[in-house]
């Protein structure tokens, strides 16, 4: 009995140091919404719970879901702690989904989905598969293939897979915090073929873009990017990039409009290195630590015209700040890239109430949220 009770005081010593230096604060494991405050005739539902979560809020992933996708008016969302990706019918149009089926299993941390021809394309830790839906929203096994295999471990886990006119493209994010990276893949998208062959370099010098879409007009690649930590709370920005080929980003020797981190690359410069060409400014900067993943272009007719064209992001949270940032989504108005908060206050009074992650439009125009630390999914819709 003592010898468990040494333990478990060291335990709660352990948890106390972590609390400490990562800021980590109880998370509200409630169904009220009641704290989530949202534009004058917007309203925010539960969509789907109980899809993993945690009790506490710690630095990077959570263990519930993050990334997805609509297919057939379906939502298909990635759970990596589990190793599954999930379907959420709404059979009765309800708004709520009806059961959770799983659609895959037995996977290494699955994070990015997409859908195209047919194929389900999903992006596991170490290999992206696609594979064919057979009945009941399940895959069929049998037609699974590894496009892509022996992908770099470790550091940021996230992959995020997206297909567009043909070609696939494959985020992963650095080994560390700031470095040097031995394996170029890292800390860069790659462009393959659908089949995973031919793989190349597309851009490079982007530490952790966890969210990538194309414009729905102009095609063009838009991205997030969470920069490096321990330059203090308003230090580096995190980005919104348009991402472009052959083009670098910056990381690890710059960062936001073409700033050079001194405090990792100590080398002199007759001039600022981050203005060599290719080096790529940052297209809008956002408050530093505030995790921005999932992204998402409004150009449904649900909400008010002044939305329409906007770029929705998420902010995951911080956790290297002293005075926490993010837990929320916000909205970019392209006209004149002002940030202005959308829905807010999954953060309370210091106690985390939630961390969004994925944001993605369906086809009635309602706005779908991913929280992986409540393990949830919102929708949110204009009511008028």
């Amino acid at each position: 009995m003592n010898k468990k009770i040494v333990l478990m005081g060291i335990a709660v010593l352990l948890i106390l140091i972590v609390v400490s230096i990562y800021g980590i604060k109880p998370a509200v494991k409630s169904g009220s919404l009641d704290n989530i405050n949202l534009p004058p005739g917007f309203k925010i539902d539960v969509f789907a719970d109980n899809l993993g979560g945690s009790p506490v809020s710690y630095p990077g992933p959570n263990p519930g879901p993050r990334m997805m996708l609509f297919k057939d008016n379906v939502l298909f969302v990635t759970i990596p702690n589990m190793g599954k990706v999930v379907a959420l019918p709404d059979e009765n149009g309800d708004k709520k989904a009806d059961s959770v089926i799983t659609f895959i299993d037995k996977l290494n941390n699955p994070h990015g989905i997409d859908y195209y021809d047919g194929w389900f394309y999903i992006a596991e830790e170490n290999r992206v598969i696609r594979v064919k839906e057979s009945v009941n929203r399940k895959a069929d096994m049998k037609t699974l293939e590894v496009l892509i295999d022996n992908l770099p471990t470790g550091g940021h886990f996230t992959r995020t897979v997206k297909i567009h006119n043909n070609s696939l493209y494959l985020s992963i994010g650095s080994s560390c915090n700031v470095c040097n990276e031995e394996d170029e893949r890292r800390a860069a998208i790659t462009k393959c073929n659908l089949d995973g062959t031919g793989c190349k370099l597309y851009a490079t010098g982007l530490r952790n873009s966890v969210g990538i879409i194309f414009h729905p007009e102009t095609g063009v690649m838009y991205a997030t990017e969470n920069g490096r930590d321990m330059l203090g709370d308003d230090l580096p920005p995190d980005e919104i990039n348009i991402v472009e080929e052959e083009k670098n980003y910056g990381w690890p020797t710059c960062y936001g409009k073409n700033i050079h981190d001194t405090d990792f690359d100590k080398n002199v410069y007759v001039r600022n290195p981050c203005t060599e060409p290719f080096e790529m400014p940052s297209f809008v900067d956002l408050q530093a630590h505030s995790a921005p993943l999932g992204l998402a272009f409004y150009y449904g007719n649900s909400f008010p015209q002044e939305y329409r064209g906007d770029l929705f992001v998420a902010y995951h949270g911080s956790w290297n700040r002293n005075v926490p940032t993010g837990y929320k989504i916000v909205s970019i108005d392209l006209k004149d890239l002002t940030v202005k908060d959308f829905a807010t206050g999954w953060l309370n009074d210091g106690n985390v109430l939630g961390r969004p992650v994925d944001i993605i439009f369906a086809d009635d125009g309602s706005l779908f949220v991913s929280d992986d630390n409540a393990g949830k999914i919102y929708r949110i819709s204009y009511q008028g």
